[in-house]
């Protein structure tokens, strides 16, 4: 066989090589990056090769070992091959030059060629096919899973003993899984995923606030979401009816508790509708028709009360605390709420728990949560005792506060704007500087 020949056989074993690696490169990061639900919509269009894709991915920890086998078989044949392959084309062009010595020769040869080889090699068997893969894993995958599925039988017996080579080696060590792949994501990373799928459009704004407010919704308490005891509107069994109505008239609610007094005597609670269906003419016994009462503890989670209100078709549930007293209610509306945000119908009229009035300065709501204050306003108010901004101020203060109240917070002042019932109802709170910034910018 003439020297060019040979010549031209090393370059294309040396390119062959590098394209080689490339396809197990793609087909590696294709696997990984394609979602199952995009493969079977694939294989009910009835798309090429798309249920041998399948065939790969349901064997994802063999095919991904299989790629690997590929690509170091590949690199190391690359290695052998590539740099003589051009070490053999650039000797006659130093030779034409005037360089003469073998050692020089090799030497140049040799570097210029390990070169020329990692070039190729990061650029044609890494970077474009890992790129492209990442960017078109559903078509990627597709392509290259015939060819790998092949290889994968050829090399099966190997890619065994190579794995039960492996996993002996590794209970050595203590590590027991079989599985490289089977991640389990934190809460934390999950929501980091979340924000970043925002950022990059992949979700809306109000996804992503509803995805990020289930992530809370089963670590939130009743406690955080009820309507204190003193904010409740309920109906004393010991007065007329006349006054009942004028209570539904002035509330305008659905559900009222039923109370011998005060709310230290429920007796449960009472539908509006309930009031409809008495004849007309006729004064109806309140005690009769009321529901019996639901307690739930304020510890109670979130989830566990929907479910409770789902299989009890009770919408209303007394919140207790921790000496048996009852410290406020909850509805549906109020759980619903922390998943949707503020929902009001055609009767609420309910202000906004936090108003911007100037720049650093706000007026807060007493009852507004430190959450959503944080939130809102850029702030790191925390308190082990207290979940609400009223009950921080008073915690701070160390005693009952008054109009006019001031008190520093982290990051913040706050004045105390109304009191009624020794709670202050309405807080104004300036921001400092640079957390005025950051809550805008957020």
């Amino acid at each position: 066989m003439e020297t060019w020949m040979i010549d031209v056989l090393w370059i294309l074993g040396a390119a062959g090589l590098v394209a080689l690696n490339g396809f197990f490169v793609a087909a590696e990061f294709a696997l990984v990056k394609v979602r199952s639900s995009k493969l079977a919509e694939a294989a009910r269009l009835e798309k090429p090769f798309s249920r041998t894709a399948q065939w790969m991915v349901h064997r994802l920890d063999k095919s991904l070992s299989a790629c690997q086998l590929g690509i170091t078989l590949a690199s190391l044949g690359l290695g052998w091959v590539g740099e003589p392959a051009v070490a053999r084309l650039l000797a006659p062009l130093l030779h034409a030059v005037g360089i003469k010595s073998q050692v020089l020769v090799h030497t140049i040869a040799f570097v210029v060629g390990y070169a020329i080889i990692t070039a190729a090699h990061l650029v044609v068997g890494e970077q474009a096919p890992k790129i492209y893969a990442i960017r078109r894993p559903g078509c990627t995958v597709r392509w290259c899973a015939l060819p790998l599925k092949w290889f994968y039988v050829i090399s099966y017996p190997f890619l065994s003993l190579l794995n039960a080579t492996t996993m002996r080696i590794l209970r050595r060590f203590g590590i027991t899984s079989a599985s490289e792949h089977d991640v389990h994501h934190s809460e934390e990373e999950i929501r980091a995923l979340l924000s970043q799928a925002h950022v990059h459009g992949e979700l809306t704004r109000t996804e992503h606030s509803l995805l990020d407010a289930v992530f809370e919704f089963d670590d939130t308490t009743c406690r955080r979401i009820m309507v204190p005891r003193t904010s409740v509107v309920f109906f004393d069994v010991n007065k007329p009816l006349a006054t009942a109505m004028e209570t539904v008239r002035r509330s305008k609610h659905t559900r009222f508790p039923l109370c011998d007094g005060s709310m230290d005597n429920v007796l449960g609670f009472v539908h509006i509708k309930e009031l409809l269906h008495v004849p007309a003419g006729v004064e109806p016994d309140l005690k009769k028709i009321c529901r019996p009462p639901r307690y739930v503890p304020e510890t109670m989670l979130l989830s566990k009360l929907l479910n409770l209100f789902r299989a009890s078709r009770q919408h209303l549930a007394f919140v207790i605390d921790e000496h048996g007293s009852v410290s406020g209610i909850v509805t549906m509306e109020d759980v619903l709420e922390r998943l949707v945000g503020e929902v009001q119908d055609e009767f609420d009229d309910e202000s906004p728990a936090i108003v911007p009035e100037t720049a650093g300065s706000y007026l807060v709501q007493g009852a507004a949560l430190l959450e959503e204050v944080n939130k809102a306003l850029g702030l790191k108010l925390v308190s082990a005792d207290v979940d609400t901004m009223a009950g921080l101020v008073t915690e701070r203060i160390g005693r009952i506060v008054t109009q006019g109240d001031r008190v520093d917070l982290d990051g913040a002042a706050a004045e105390v704007i109304e009191v009624k019932k020794a709670r202050a109802t309405q807080i104004r709170v300036t921001v400092s500087g640079s957390n005025t910034e950051e809550s805008e910018s957020s």
